[in-house]
C-alpha cells in the first residue's frame, strides 16, 4: 500500500485507457481504500488524466463516500507534491467535503486580467 500520510493513499500505476484504469483501480486499490476508510477519512491521490477518466473516478469516490459515511472519501488529481499537501490540509479542515474530486493544475491560473 502506498500511503503518503495518515489517510492519504497514492494510487499509481493505472493504465492510460479509462476502462482498463477503472478495472485496475477496482482490482488493485479498492480493498486498500476501504481498509483506510475503516479507520479514518481517506484522500486518494491520482495522477492527472483526461476527461474520459472523470466518470469512473467520480463513481468510485462517491460510492466509497456513501458506503463508509460518516467517514469521508475524496480524490486529489495532481502531480505536484506541494499542491497535494495543500489540498490534503484543506480537506482535513473541511469536514463537509466528501465524494469529490479536486483537480489541481500545477501550471497556475495564469495572469490576472484587469
Amino acid at each position: 500500500m502506498a500511503v503518503l500520510a495518515k489517510g492519504v493513499l497514492d494510487i499509481g500505476g493505472l493504465p492510460a485507457a479509462p476502462l482498463a484504469a477503472a478495472v485496475a483501480f477496482h482490482a488493485d486499490w479498492l480493498a486498500q481504500a476501504e481498509g483506510v476508510l475503516a479507520r479514518r477519512d481517506l484522500v486518494m491521490v491520482m495522477p492527472l488524466a483526461g476527461y474520459e477518466h472523470r466518470a469512473w473516478r467520480l463513481a468510485a469516490v462517491q460510492g466509497l463516500a456513501r458506503a463508509h459515511a460518516p467517514r469521508r472519501a475524496n480524490i486529489v488529481e495532481s502531480d505536484d507534491p506541494a499542491g497535494i499537501a495543500a489540498a490534503c490540509a484543506f480537506l482535513a479542515a473541511s469536514p463537509g467535503i466528501t465524494g469529490q474530486i479536486l483537480r489541481l493544475d500545477s501550471q497556475g491560473a495564469g495572469a490576472v486580467v484587469d
